[in-house]
């Protein structure tokens, strides 16, 4: 009896080992039902089947190509054993989970707006509380569908045959908040909007360019709500379901980087704000740069995770910003959790312009990226490339996060493209904050808009300086470095009309300009069409000056154009590390490590250690205790220890995983999946959808 029973006992004890093999997440978790793995966009999963131990024996489950070969930057859905990806051209496609199969696919093309372009990173997914109704949400060119999850048919019920107008795009998803769904969008007036998931009426507007009487009103120009544009929340929205609380990240006003027509703070520009969900009113806000000059949009979603504070539990968020600064606070009361100090900021000479005074810092956690571009920071790379560095950054001084807006070139550094981008954070229920972190020096530079004799620009010209030079080229010549196309002849090559179309919905990486004045619009197009054609002589005026350049006219300026400071290799122009990922304990604000993310081959054959390499797209959390990444210009995915940072495993993928990871668990197999499309940092581009599994 006792050898019985001794051996029930060892049965007992082996299927108890075995239960969290099988799976220890509760009924749904296994799945991943909601964009960055949940409203609270903490990129956390509690599946623990792929962990320390095993990961190494992590293989190629199935792979899937959409046929597009475009930046695929996608975090997918897996829900009841389906996949729904979005992609590159705005397709959703559903796949089998388990094996990659097709189950279905729709497209836009078979709608009145017709095939969608790229940058669409996640889709809505909702059911009602008793899961008898699903649907996904989907944005294409400035309209919201809706798609039954099961047959991959449009609803037809859902606003006018399926859809309704946004007037703006989307590239992220929104937050569901009971059955309503709240988006922001890309291009034209800023506002947070919640629509009805079943009929698509909407049930509220929050105007982040506020109107006379709102709170805000007073820190733009007067009636400044009739003209400005920007503000738009294009990063996504993370929700505190309980309390029935969203928070929106918001976007820099317009013209990105000349503030001489909307002088003030420019509320809610680049501001983190807490509404309520039912209603969309403001409960707080902070603003994290006032009056932005340098496009220094909050680029991620707001993470939300608990912390112990002061030795109490607090429900935080944490906001990330391109400058390498996190931004965290209470979520109910917006109390900053560390003392934020505004500190005096390099000011403008452009005439017209009023930079504002100071910026906030947050005095914890510290910086995860350096904040100044100094003589030591020059490229250690090669000697040559160690001088070139040393000269241009004596010649073009950085000045650090905040350099005035000139009409000298300077080094911006943090760049553009962060700090922290749109990948954003991860957050464990530790109250660790997990995020990658891009180190790249750009070069800034500001032109006048009237030209040097005198000259007054030709209708639509000075539209286009400040609305599209920083792209297509002061001179129309496009940017193949960051694929912006060249303008000149595009009327070889388009019609009026598909001009009219892609300035109005926007298309890749333009966005739309339905609210731009139809006048404005019509003048930039023709600017554009007849190639710039040299205007007449300028009149003068009684001091002999053009007229132009009169006292009471004063010069207007556009930004000269994005430029990635590299050195004559093609590497970025400044001391490793290029790339970084980073834990921060945020119960004590303190860094826990920080490790290089990304190599380039050809420079570790070298000799040189690994410096880490421009990243986007970011990180998954597990509970087995590993984080899970792609993101850098290697074409690596990589799997990482949360506690110190040490690699624990990396492969290849077929093209960069410039997009955030998934991961679910299907008949006690945990998956892990990643879009990568590449096409980041000038790589190869193409459209894999990867998962993994462990092998038997």
């Amino acid at each position: 009896m006792y050898s019985t029973m001794n051996l029930s006992l060892k049965l007992l004890a082996a299927l108890c080992a075995a239960l969290p093999l099988i799976s220890l997440a509760a009924p749904g978790e296994a799945d991943w039902p909601t964009y960055l793995g949940g409203k609270e966009r903490n990129l956390y999963s509690t599946l623990e089947r792929i962990n320390r131990g095993n990961v190494k024996k992590l293989k190629v489950a199935w792979m899937y190509d959409t046929g597009v070969k475009h930046e695929y930057q996608a975090n997918n859905l897996i829900v009841d054993g389906i996949l729904f990806t979005p992609a590159q051209d705005r397709r959703i496609i559903a796949l089998d989970a388990a094996s990659g199969k097709e189950v279905w696919i729709w497209d836009p093309k078979d709608e009145h707006t017709g095939a969608g372009r790229a940058r669409q990173r996640g889709l809505v997914y909702w059911q009602n509380a008793n899961g008898g109704e699903k649907r996904i949400l989907t944005g294409v060119r400035g309209h919201l569908f809706a798609v039954d999850p099961k047959t991959g048919k449009t609803i037809r019920s859902f606003g006018t045959n399926g859809s309704i107008n946004l007037g703006s795009g989307l590239n992220t998803p929104g937050v569901v908040y009971k059955d309503t769904v709240i988006v922001g969008g890309v291009g034209g007036k800023g506002a947070v909007r919640a629509y009805d998931v079943r009929t698509g009426d909407q049930r509220w507007i929050f105007h982040l360019i506020p109107r006379p009487g709102e709170v805000g009103y007073d820190t733009w120009p007067r009636d400044a709500y009739k003209t400005a544009t920007g503000l738009m929340p294009w990063c996504g929205q993370s929700l505190d379901e309980k309390r029935g609380i969203v928070y929106v990240a918001t976007k820099t006003a317009e013209p990105d980087f000349y503030g001489g027509r909307r002088h003030g703070k420019n509320l809610f520009a680049n501001c983190i704000l807490a509404l309520d969900a039912a209603t969309g009113k403001r409960i707080w806000h902070f603003q994290i740069v006032h009056h932005d000059l340098l496009d220094k949009d909050l680029a991620c979603p707001p993470v939300l995770l608990t912390v112990t504070h002061k030795g109490k539990k607090v429900d935080a968020v944490v906001q990330g910003t391109k400058h390498g600064l996190a931004f965290a606070f209470n979520r109910v009361t917006g109390e900053p959790l560390w003392p934020i100090e505004e500190r005096p900021v390099p000011q403008s000479d452009l005439r017209g312009e009023k930079a504002w005074p100071t910026q906030p810092f947050p005095t914890k956690p510290v910086p995860l990226m350096r904040q100044r571009y100094t003589e030591a920071d020059a490229s250690n790379i090669s000697p040559a490339t160690h001088q070139l560095t040393l000269d241009r950054i004596k010649a073009s001084p950085n000045f650090g996060p905040f350099p005035a807006p000139s009409l000298n070139e300077t080094v911006m550094f943090p760049g553009f493209d962060g700090g922290m981008e749109w990948g954003g954070g991860a957050a464990d229920p530790d109250g660790i904050y997990y995020v990658n972190v891009n180190e790249m020096p750009w070069l800034l530079q500001m032109v006048e808009t009237r030209r040097a004799d005198g000259t007054k620009l030709i209708p639509g010209e000075k539209d286009y300086l400040v609305y599209c030079g920083a792209c297509h080229g002061l001179q129309r010549e496009g940017n193949a470095q960051m694929q912006f196309p060249s303008l000149v002849d595009i009327a070889k090559r388009k019609t009026h009309a598909e001009i009219e179309t892609v300035t109005r919905n926007g298309g890749g990486r333009m966005p739309g300009y339905q609210t731009m004045p139809e006048a404005r619009r019509a003048a930039i197009i023709n600017y554009v069409i007849n190639n710039g054609n040299p205007p007449a002589p300028a009149s003068r005026n009684e001091s002999g000056l053009p007229k132009s350049t009169s006292k009471n006219n004063p010069p207007s300026y556009a930004f000269g154009g994005f430029r990635r400071w590299l050195d004559p290799e093609g590497f970025p122009a400044i001391k490793p590390p290029w790339g970084t990922l980073n834990a921060v304990d945020m119960n004590t604000g303190e860094l826990k490590w920080k490790v290089v993310l990304g190599e380039y081959e050809q420079l570790t054959a070298r000799g040189i250690p690994p410096t880490g390499t421009e990243n986007y797209g970011g990180p998954l959390v597990t509970a087995g205790g590993l984080i899970f990444i792609g993101a850098t210009a290697d074409e690596t995915f990589r799997a990482f220890d949360k506690e110190n940072g040490k690699i624990l495993w990396k492969t290849k993928l077929p093209f960069g995983g410039n997009a955030t990871p998934s991961t679910y668990m299907i008949d006690g197999r945990q998956f892990v999946v990643i879009s990568a499309g590449g096409g980041k940092s000038g790589r190869p581009r193409g459209g894999m959808l990867v998962a993994f599994t462990l092998g038997e």
